[in-house]
């Protein structure tokens, strides 16, 4: 086979080059991981063609299979591909950056000026939205995942496990592992996932072709990969080790950190399947923040760029803030430490397993015994998502409970959204800024 003229590819990238482009879709990526997906394969493959597109989905296949957000991961990948380990840290850092720093000005402001009509009226218009909103995220991944009866049953055995039982959230995850991991082995053909997602157009020569060998730093190294994972571990430890010696293993950062790791580890399915285990630990057992303040940073988290994950940055904010960590006289202080403190720990397993796993997992991502359990996992999170959506409903609609009238404008704006999502396809922004101004109208009218 005759490989591409060199003439025909783009010109090297430089490190500065990928920086500026990185950065500027930290500043752009909204639409949740389906919309930054598009964005990066719109500039990458067909714009820029940094990347062949069957370079670009074979990564995307490996980031899909992950715990951790997919869009970041895959955004890390080629990064990392580009210009080695450094590439990768400024692709996925620069993803989450810019968000982080406006969910800590936007959490500010919630919680410094919620009770003022204009903003208390504005997340009244957003609540019901951010309910039909997440329901239409359990039928797009149910539509996509539940591909027979077997994985019916297991989206509708977790979603009566976490809602008539309330069954931790990992507890789930182990469950459909185990399921998937022994039925890949008893009835193979019911979680096959579906094989590798088929090339489609070319664009041109890329930079990084179909041709083009893999470059050295993403071959197999035992070497390398143990290097790495002790920088992991140190850069886990160190923080935790500090944080625990100035408040204690009790204290709020620190539990902070440690619930938060074990969130990381969960987010098979994107961020709507680990928000459950998020409200479980944040509102039900440490009490960092309320039902109600937990549907508006959803809401937040929706309307900013980067990762839909990144509402831990509004919880760790709020939690902080309100306990507060530092004294009355230093609660943003105390906030914004904290949501930073929650992205670090976060997003620290996402780039640890693009930068050494990578080259060791690639290899074995299309055998049926290592996609098996994940296709189960993603079974369970349809019954998790739906359970997320009839708990906000809940709460929006029977804001006071099952005792007093519902909220009728609450529903009847859940309705509309659910209409213009389902229905007439309309983007989730634009669905959260006629329900805000809807709400908004309704509240100032009152």
């Amino acid at each position: 086979m005759s490989k591409t003229p060199d003439s025909l590819r783009p010109e090297p990238v430089s490190l500065r080059q990928a920086w500026r482009f990185w950065l500027k879709l930290g500043c752009i990526g909204f639409g949740g991981p389906a919309g930054q997906i598009a964005i990066l394969h719109q500039e990458l493959v067909e714009r820029r063609r940094w990347i062949s597109e069957r370079r670009f989905l074979h990564a995307l296949n490996y980031c899909m299979l992950l715990p951790g957000p997919e869009a970041q991961q895959l955004a890390t990948y080629i990064g990392w591909l580009l210009h080695r380990t450094w590439g990768g840290v400024l692709a996925g850092a620069l993803f989450v950056l810019p968000s982080l720093f406006i969910l800590i000005a936007l959490s500010w402001v919630y919680i410094a000026f919620g009770d003022v009509p204009v903003v208390a009226g504005i997340f009244y218009g957003i609540k019901p939205a951010i309910t039909a909103i997440v329901l239409h995220a359990a039928h797009r991944i149910g539509s996509r995942a539940l591909k027979n009866g077997w994985l019916w049953a297991i989206a509708g055995a977790s979603f009566a496990a976490i809602f008539a039982f309330n069954v931790p959230f990992p507890l789930i995850v182990l469950g459909a592992a185990l399921i998937g991991y022994f039925g890949g082995r008893l009835a193979p053909e019911r979680f096959n996932s579906g094989g590798n997602r088929s090339a489609g157009k070319t664009y041109g020569p890329a930079l990084i072709d179909d041709d083009t060998p893999p470059p050295a730093h993403a071959r197999f190294s035992l070497p390398k990969l143990l290097r790495l994972a002790l920088i992991g571990a140190v850069l886990w430890c160190l923080p935790m080790a500090l944080l625990t010696a100035l408040f204690g293993w009790d204290g709020t950062l620190t539990q902070m950190a440690w619930f938060f790791t074990k969130a990381a580890l969960l987010t098979f399915g994107g961020a709507y399947a680990v928000l459950p285990y998020v409200y479980q630990g944040a509102v039900g057992h440490y009490g960092w923040l309320t039902p109600t303040q937990m549907i508006d940073g959803l809401a937040l988290g929706e309307t900013t760029p980067g990762p839909l994950i990144m509402v831990v940055a509004f919880v760790g904010f709020v939690g902080a803030y309100v306990q507060p960590v530092f004294g009355p006289e230093h609660a943003f202080a105390a906030g914004a430490l904290a949501a930073t403190l929650v992205t670090w720990f976060t997003f620290l397993p996402s780039f640890l397993f693009i930068l050494a796993g990578g080259p060791l997992v690639e290899s074995t991502h299309n055998e049926l015994k290592f996609t098996a359990p994940l296709t189960a996992i993603t079974a369970a999170v349809v019954g998790v998502i739906l359970n997320l959506a009839c708990f906000f409903g809940y709460h929006v609609f029977w804001p006071n409970g099952f005792a007093v009238r519902p909220d009728v404008f609450s529903i009847v704006l859940a309705v509309m959204a659910a209409l213009a999502l389902f229905v007439f396809k309309r983007g989730v922004i634009t669905v959260l800024i006629v329900c805000a101004l809807a709400g908004l109208g309704f509240h100032l009218l009152r």
